[in-house]
């Protein structure tokens, strides 16, 4: 198999915080690795390495085959990135931003003008492509920055955290473009906060927690690793929702979650729910909604690392990028 990214050993230390702690990395090619973690886990920080913008301290890395080290030129030539705040410059238009990235590339004229309008078509900003970015909705910025790190039609792009702020519809469209993408052959890596976003468009995904991947494989073997099922049960009275959590823990032993008009509880052992549904009958109790079903990204997040993906913990450090000579 061939792999886009490698990297083996990545240390990152800021004094005494190791905003890297010895992460592994391999992307095939054509392929999205989802980068999940809280804030301050090193997402952004293993980003930044890869793209040249910062120096390991140990450990070694490639991207297309060149070491992101003494290959570092090599490297910026085949890679787009899109951070997690647009990078446009607001008090151009859409075409002219297009256009200063094909000419800093060294695209003739003709050429980054021809590659600006492919690409505001493609993310359906033609219309709005003569007026400045700071007129553009938070999607509509977002889909620009994304347009400018492909004008020079990277072979990896490196995604961090691009639907930040973006409302439920403008992330969805992104998702749209980032799938058009991979099926053109573009190899992704997504760092996200968001447990959804990584189980609708990884092949692979990685969890990061205080500087290192705790946990790897796809979404279906990471749910796998909790060895529990998950049970949600809705009375179709709200005043028995009491007996049913009663129920709940007499028959698995362990107390469920009651919020929203349902209880819900971790199930190691399927079998035990018909014993729930009889000793409900046997109550009079009716259930509106029962459901088993495999734990969330979300909840899988929860058991290995104590605490929600979405909950913020330390900013990685903000330190002045440094960019290699």
């Amino acid at each position: 198999m061939t792999y886009a990214i490698e990297a083996e050993g990545l240390v990152k230390r800021y004094g005494e915080t190791r905003a890297l702690d010895g992460v592994d990395l391999v992307v095939p090619e054509g392929k999205l690795l989802g980068v999940l973690g809280p804030n301050g886990a090193g997402k952004t920080t293993a980003v930044r390495i890869l793209a040249t913008l910062l120096r390991a301290d140990a450990g070694h890395a490639t991207v297309a085959g060149f070491d992101v080290r003494r290959d570092a030129h090599r490297v910026r030539s085949l890679i787009g990135l899109t951070g997690q705040y647009a990078a446009v410059d607001e008090t151009l238009t859409g075409v002219e931003n297009l256009v200063m990235i094909g000419r800093l590339l060294d695209m003739p004229r003709a050429e980054a003008k021809a590659r600006a309008a492919e690409l505001l078509a493609r993310f359906d900003l033609s219309d709005a492509g003569g007026r400045a970015a700071k007129t553009y909705s938070g999607g509509m910025r977002r889909r620009l920055d994304l347009a400018a790190s492909l004008v020079g039609r990277p072979h990896v792009l490196f995604l961090d955290e691009p639907t930040t702020g973006l409302d439920p519809r403008s992330r969805t469209e992104l998702w749209g473009v980032v799938r058009g993408l991979m099926a053109e052959g573009v190899t992704v890596l997504l760092t996200t906060q968001y447990l959804q976003e990584a189980d609708e468009l990884a092949d692979d995904i990685v969890v990061f927690d205080h500087g290192r991947v705790i946990a790897s494989g796809t979404s279906d073997e990471l749910k796998a690793t909790t060895g529990a099922q998950v049970l949600q049960v809705r009375p179709t009275e709200p005043g028995h929702l009491g007996m049913v959590a009663d129920v709940i823990a007499d028959v698995v032993g362990e107390r469920p979650v009651v919020a929203g008009g349902e209880a819900t509880v971790n199930v190691n052992n399927p079998a035990l729910v018909p014993s729930i549904v009889r000793r409900l009958d046997d109550l009079g109790v009716v259930a509106s909604e029962l459901s088993l079903r495999k734990s969330s990204l979300d909840e899988v997040f929860l058991a290995l690392t104590g605490h929600r993906a979405e909950e913020p913990s330390a900013e990685e450090p903000n330190v002045k990028q440094e960019v290699p000579a």
